[in-house]
């Protein structure tokens, strides 16, 4: 007869898998609309530097960025060193420098600096857009 008791080391790789499990699915088809994922470990909070983009007009469809769904996640380090993860609505757009300018000036005074990483996956879709962004582009005449 065996013993069907896992071992110690058992349960543990278990445990871990489990929570690398949870917390893919939470970054991917589980997020909801509009939250971004950040963390910080210096005196600015995602929450400010969240409103501080919301200054990031899209130049192409005069919404800003945070509505528009195109900031994946925001991470400020120790020395108040803001990294952001931000798509765009197309891989092809030209205007990466506008944005990436009106960023910098926008955070300006509230972090040391400001890095964006530029992301693809998961690609940008009109579901990201957030309620208010919604409204925002019906006021503007789009469909959405």
């Amino acid at each position: 007869m065996t013993d069907e008791t896992p071992s110690a080391a058992d349960t543990a790789a278990d445990t871990v898998t489990d929570a690398v499990a949870d917390a893919v699915a939470t970054t991917t088809e589980e997020q909801p609309t509009g939250l971004i994922v950040g963390t910080t470990a210096g005196t600015v909070s995602v929450e400010d530097l969240t409103e501080a983009l919301m200054d990031v007009v899209d130049p192409e469809l005069g919404i800003d960025v945070v509505n528009l769904g195109l900031i994946y996640g925001i991470h400020i380090d120790e020395s108040d060193v803001a990294t952001i993860d931000m798509t765009l609505t197309s891989a092809a757009c030209p205007l990466t420098d506008v944005i990436e300018d009106q960023a910098k000036t926008a955070t300006d005074g509230l972090v040391q600096d400001l890095r964006i990483n530029w992301v693809w996956m998961p690609p940008w879709g009109p579901d990201k857009i957030t309620d208010d962004g919604r409204d925002q582009l019906r006021a503007l005449g789009f469909n959405v």
